[in-house]
C-alpha cells in the first residue's frame, strides 16, 4: 500500500496526540519498576508506614552543587528519584527542592551553617586533574524540627537516613534502652558511635541492677562486658524484668586477653551460669579463625624499633551469618577474644538458634594459654569446623509473657579505642539487636539497606571469571547490535514488498 500525503499527516497527528496523552498520564501517575536483586529502588513497607502516618508536610532542602563529575550525578538523580517516591506515596506530603550552594557566596555559607559538609573531589578535564568543591546533602523539617544529612556518598543509605529523620521528628513516645553499669562494664562515653545511632529512636539512659525494680521503665537492657561478679540478687532482677516481657541484650567475655600479659585466662561472673540456665551457653575458650583481622605491633631488633603488621588470628572476622532480622545486610564483623555461644534450650514453647558463625577454618584454645606472638600457625591449628559465636531466643523465658534475649561472645565488639573508630558493621550488629530486641521501629530492614559491592565468586577459577567479566560487558552490545540487525533487515524486506506491490 502506497503512503499517501494525507495517510502520513493521519498518523503524526495519531502519533502526537498519544505522546501528549501519555505524558499528561505520566504526571498524575508515577510508577517505576525495580529489576534490582535487594530492591534498592523500592519503598519499604516501613518507610511507607511512617510517610502514610504524616500529620504535616515534611519539607526537603537538597544542597547539590551542579556540574558533578559523571560517577557523582547518578547520587543526585537517585536521590530526586527517591524524594520523588516519597512525595507520591505521601499524597503530596513530602515537598522537596534542589538548591545549588555553588551559585554565590551567601548560599554556600548558609549551606555550611545549617551543617551540609563540603567535599573536595577530583576531577579530570582535558587530560588536567583538578579539586572541585562541592555539596551533597539535604535538611528536613517536619513541625518546627529539622535534621540534617550532611553528606550523601555513592551506595548511600538514602531511604534509611530519609525514614529515620522523619520517623526521629514524628516520635512522640521513644522507648527506653538501659546500659547495665556497676560491674566493670565500659562507660557510656566508650559507646559514642553505638549511642549516636540508638538515640535517633531511642532514649538511652544507664541503670543499675542494685536498685530494686530500677528496670522497670526500661524496655530493653543492655550488658556489655562485665568484668566483675554479678550478685545473685541482681541476677534475680534479670529474672523479673524478663518475667514481665523484657528484652536483654548481653555481650559477654567468658575469656581475658591482655597482650601486656603473658598468660591468658577465663573470665567468671555469674552472668555465664545465669544464661546457660535459660538455654544459651556461652564457652570459656578463645576462638581463633584463619580469616582474621591485622595488627601492627612493634618488634625490636638490636637497637632498631619497626612496626609490623601481623595477621592476629584470636581477632576473627566473622561473615557468615543466619537468616534473620538482626543479621541481614551485614558483611563483615570484627570481634576480638571471641567465644563460642551455643543455644541449648530444650523448652518447645521457646524459639532460638544461632546468629553468626565463624570461617569453615576455626579453632578453639582453651585457657589459661600463653600469647606467642611469634607462632607460626598452620591448618592443623584451624580443625574445628563452623562454630557458632551468637545465639538469640524468643518466648516465656522464666514467665508468661514474651520475652527475647540476645547473647554474643564478645563484650567489647562495639567499644571505641581512643584515637579509633568502630567498624560500622560492629555498630550495625548492636543496633540492629536493640531494633529486634525493642522492636517498634521498623527500621531494621533499613538499616543495612544500600547498594553493595556484588564480588565474583572467589571459588571460580580464572577461566570462568574472565568468561563472566567479558560475557557481562560484550552481551549488552551484542543485544543491541542484534536488534538492528533484525530491524534492518524487517525494513529492507519491508521495502521490497512495497516495490513489488507497487510494480505490480
Amino acid at each position: 500500500m502506497r503512503l499517501t500525503k494525507h495517510t502520513v499527516t493521519i498518523r503524526l497527528a495519531l502519533f502526537i496526540g498519544i505522546f501528549v496523552v501519555l505524558n499528561l498520564l505520566a504526571n498524575e501517575v508515577y510508577l517505576r519498576l525495580d529489576f534490582t536483586a535487594d530492591k534498592r529502588y523500592t519503598l519499604s513497607n516501613t518507610t511507607k508506614d511512617i510517610l502514610h502516618n504524616l500529620e504535616d508536610v515534611v519539607t526537603v532542602t537538597a544542597y547539590f552543587s551542579e556540574e558533578l563529575p559523571p560517577q557523582l550525578q547518578s547520587v543526585r538523580q537517585d536521590f530526586q528519584d527517591m524524594l520523588e517516591e516519597y512525595r507520591n506515596t505521601s499524597d503530596n506530603k513530602v515537598v522537596y527542592e534542589f538548591v545549588n550552594p555553588n551559585k554565590d557566596e551567601q548560599s554556600e555559607m548558609q549551606a555550611q551553617q545549617i551543617g551540609i559538609a563540603p567535599q573536595q573531589i577530583a576531577v579530570r578535564e582535558r587530560d588536567k586533574m583538578s579539586s572541585q568543591r562541592a555539596y551533597m546533602g539535604a535538611i528536613i523539617k517536619y513541625g518546627g524540627q529539622q535534621e540534617v544529612i550532611p553528606a550523601i556518598q555513592p551506595g548511600a543509605r538514602m531511604e534509611y537516613a530519609l525514614s529515620r529523620a522523619i520517623k526521629k521528628m514524628t516520635a512522640t513516645d521513644k522507648p527506653k534502652v538501659g546500659f547495665v553499669t556497676g560491674h566493670g562494664e565500659p562507660p557510656l562515653q566508650n559507646l559514642a558511635q553505638a549511642l549516636q545511632e540508638l538515640s535517633t529512636l531511642y532514649e538511652v539512659d544507664s541503670v543499675s541492677l542494685a536498685t530494686e525494680n530500677a528496670w522497670a521503665e526500661f524496655k530493653t537492657l543492655v550488658i556489655l562486658a562485665p568484668s566483675d561478679t554479678i550478685p545473685k540478687d541482681q541476677l534475680s532482677q534479670l529474672d523479673q524484668f524478663l518475667a514481665s516481657g523484657g528484652r536483654l541484650l548481653a555481650g559477654v567475655n567468658a575469656v581475658e586477653g591482655d597482650f601486656n600479659q603473658p598468660m591468658w585466662t577465663s573470665l567468671h561472673t555469674g552472668l555465664e551460669d545465669w544464661l546457660a540456665q535459660k538455654g544459651i551457653t556461652v564457652e570459656a575458650a578463645f576462638i581463633t579463625d584463619a580469616q582474621a583481622a591485622p595488627i601492627t605491633v612493634q618488634q625490636r631488633q638490636g637497637f632498631m624499633v619497626f612496626n609490623q603488621q601481623l595477621t592476629l588470628h584470636y581477632f576473627p572476622i566473622i561473615t557468615q551469618y543466619a537468616d534473620h532480622p538482626i543479621t541481614q545486610g551485614l558483611e563483615a564483623v570484627v570481634f576480638q577474644f571471641l567465644s563460642p555461644v551455643n543455644y541449648t534450650a530444650t523448652d518447645s514453647s521457646l524459639q532460638g538458634g544461632p546468629l553468626a558463625f565463624t570461617s569453615e577454618l576455626s579453632g578453639k584454645v582453651l585457657p589459661p594459654t600463653r600469647f606467642d606472638i611469634n607462632k607460626r600457625w598452620s591448618e592443623l591449628d584451624f580443625t574445628y569446623g563452623r562454630q557458632s559465636v551468637a545465639a538469640w531466643m524468643q518466648g516465656p523465658i522464666g514467665g508468661e509473657a514474651e520475652s527475647k534475649i540476645v547473647v554474643i561472645g564478645d563484650g567489647d565488639f562495639p567499644i571505641g579505642q581512643p584515637g579509633r573508630g568502630v567498624n560500622p558493621n560492629n555498630i550495625n550488629l548492636l543496633v540492629n539487636s536493640v531494633d529486634w530486641l525493642t522492636d517498634d521501629t521498623g527500621l531494621i530492614e533499613l538499616r543495612t539497606k544500600g547498594v553493595e559491592n556484588r564480588l565474583i565468586d572467589r571459588q571460580l577459577s580464572d577461566t570462568q571469571r574472565s568468561l563472566i567479566k567479558y560475557t557481562t560487558f560484550l552481551l549488552p552490545i551484542l543485544i543491541v547490535l542484534a536488534v538492528g540487525f533484525f530491524r534492518m533487515q524487517a525494513r529492507k524486506m519491508k521495502r521490497v514488498r512495497w516495490m513489488q506491490e507497487e510494480y505490480e
